[in-house]
């Protein structure tokens, strides 16, 4: 591992693929040295949505207190940039009492925005947002993928496509200013006022599938199909438009059988994982172990004083 030096007030990242044990090793972190969890799974800020975003447990969450864990609505338009802000006031406040605060999840972008800011783009009118998702409810998501084709090849290129939200708000930012989204980007990094230590997990690809078909499984039994079919009649929410509810909704819908739906659920999530990894491996300051290694574990433990009150 990396040589990791904290300052006062350091935000300790948890990164991963999705099924890894990030919230098994980062709740046993905490415990371990007293802190508190910032989730930075953007599907898991949703109350309305718990199996199937592989939310922490009732027990999970009484062991140690976790924060942004379904504090919003399905029904509320929510982005990176309100993240950053949210997380932002959280960890001032959150500072004031733990030297070291845990960040935990798989959203590479959110975890990102956090540690590095988020460009300053103008708002979109409301007029054009709508626009925009009406043409995703009434053409798919394959008529945001054309139109940003043609206003911003370069984006189109790199932005996940199965991802509705970022495909708008790229969008948002090309009609609204007339140039290309990736012409106005700055990638450049915002100082923050703390120190940032940065940790991801990982497993052997074969062991890794192996968890993720064991927890899609897991999922159906503690009821994944009631779950989604008490959201089917929204489906057509961004939020909804997401691994695990939308081959249960084309199931509904009767294009295929439960069991293909399940199985899609499945393939899905590896790739899921899979781009999840190479997003993580673009940044260098990631110290790569595993969830099973004790001794890893072990050392980047000591690296950290139990927070003290």
């Amino acid at each position: 591992m990396a040589e990791l030096q904290p300052k006062k007030n350091t935000l300790l990242v948890i990164a991963g693929p999705t099924a890894v044990g990030k919230t098994a090793f980062a709740i046993r972190l905490a415990k371990a040295l007293n802190s508190v969890i910032i989730s930075a799974d953007s599907r898991q800020f949703y109350s309305e949505m718990s199996i199937g975003t592989a939310k922490p447990t009732i027990a999970e969450l009484n062991e140690v207190q976790h924060y942004f864990i379904g504090q919003l609505s399905i029904h509320q338009d929510y982005n990176v940039s309100n993240f950053e802000q949210d997380a932002l006031r959280k960890l001032e406040e959150l500072f004031q009492i733990y030297p070291l605060v845990i960040m935990t999840g798989g959203s590479g972008l959110y975890i990102d925005v956090l540690c590095k800011g988020v460009d300053d783009f103008p708002d979109p009118s409301p007029e054009l947002r709508a626009q925009l998702k009406e043409l995703l409810r009434n053409e798919g998501i394959s008529a945001l993928q054309n139109l940003l084709l043609e206003k911003d090849p370069a984006y189109y290129q790199e932005v996940d496509l199965a991802n509705p939200n970022r495909l708008i708000r790229a969008l948002e930012v090309c009609i609204t200013t007339g140039k290309s989204y990736s012409s106005q980007r700055k990638n450049s990094s915002k100082e923050r006022p703390f120190e940032i230590v940065k940790v991801a997990l990982n497993l052997p690809r074969e062991i890794l599938f192996s968890r993720i078909n064991l927890r899609v499984e897991q999922m159906m039994e503690r009821g994944l199909l009631d779950e989604a079919r008490s959201l089917f009649n929204l489906k057509h929410l961004n939020a909804l438009n997401t691994v695990g509810y939308k081959e249960l909704f084309s199931f509904f819908e009767g294009n295929c059988s439960l069991e293909q739906a399940v199985t899609d659920i499945k393939t899905n999530t590896r790739r899921y994982a899979k781009r999840q990894l190479t997003w993580f491996k673009k940044d260098p300051e990631y110290s790569w172990i595993s969830p099973e290694d004790e001794t890893a574990y072990q050392t980047l433990l000591d690296r950290f004083p139990k927070n003290s009150f």
